[in-house]
């Protein structure tokens, strides 16, 4: 599993007029099963994606989205494996 933290490295602006471009792009990450939650941090200089797929299909996902190929953001990866969790998430655990 892994935790994708984006930081925005451009103005709001920017960032505002990509991200219809952008959430069709999540959408089509969900579709593929690559993508488990995501949405924007608070404050708004980034967001949080929650993966469940190999490295090599986020690498692939993430060169896809806009925000990758306009330079908009900064993606740190950090992968871990869930062992523990709150009752209803087991599902999460499952490989």
């Amino acid at each position: 599993m892994f935790i994708v933290n984006l930081t925005y490295i451009v103005d709001l602006g920017a960032v505002d007029a990509v991200l219809a471009d952008h959430v069709e792009w999540l959408k089509q990450c969900y579709g593929t099963g690559a993508f488990i939650a995501s949405g924007p941090k608070k404050p708004r200089d980034g967001g949080v994606i929650l993966a469940r797929c190999s490295r090599e299909k986020l690498d692939a996902c993430l060169k896809a989205d806009p925000f990758w190929q306009k330079g908009f953001a900064r993606y740190d990866i950090i992968e871990f494996e869930p062992a523990m969790m709150a009752s209803g998430l087991e599902k999460l655990l499952a490989k």
